[in-house]
């Protein structure tokens, strides 16, 4: 196994990359979404695709709630349908955005959603493989007869690129937060203004 911040088995190229790659997906398939409706001449769905994706955001934070002991289930499958709804509504949330260049709440209660996605991709695929992954080389260069200051010497940057992951939790939380009042702000702006005629 290669390691460091150049080899091809670093956690950088076997963990970071593909995470970022998987958050691309996601607003590649958003503008590929809103490319078909702007195609089908069915750009007025994604006014409504707004209020289903947040809906699905809303219904995803039962595991937030099973985690707080508020309600029970199994957590398992809690996380699952979490990481499922949350990213269905993400996306539906992005179309409904389109690009409209005139609404600043609304860029910013999407630009916290895409932050609190980020952060919890980032729990989800990164932290637990991160941490397989530094173990697996601990032990690979112990079984090599390295010694402990040569071992971390050479997991220097792995290592560092494994705290940055780790942090995740302390952005996660408080941007969810910031998510949360930013749509809720958009959204009853919306409410105000609506054309209800």
């Amino acid at each position: 196994m290669a390691l460091g911040l150049g080899g091809t088995g670093s956690l950088l190229n076997r963990e970071v990359l593909p995470f970022v790659l998987a958050l691309l997906g996601l607003v590649v398939a958003a503008l590929l979404l809103d490319a078909v409706l702007h195609l089908a001449d069915a750009v007025w769905i994604g006014r409504y695709l707004g209020i289903l994706g947040t809906v699905l955001i809303l219904v995803s934070l039962r595991y937030s709630l099973r985690k707080r002991k508020i309600i029970t289930g199994n957590p398992v499958r809690l996380l699952r349908l979490h990481e499922w709804l949350a990213w269905g509504g993400s996306l539906l949330v992005l179309v409904h955005a389109g690009i409209h260049f005139n609404a600043v709440l609304a860029w910013l209660a999407l630009g916290a959603m895409l932050v609190t996605v980020g952060s919890g991709l980032t729990g989800k695929f990164l932290l637990a493989r991160a941490r397989r992954f530094m173990e697996a080389s601990r032990q690979e260069l112990r079984a090599a007869g390295l010694a402990a200051e040569a071992m971390e010497e050479r997991l220097h940057w792995d290592s560092l690129t494994f705290d940055a992951i780790a942090a995740w939790r302390v952005v996660h939380m408080p941007i969810t937060l910031a998510f949360a009042v930013l749509a809720t702000a958009h959204i009853l702006s919306i409410l105000l203004f609506w054309g209800w005629r």
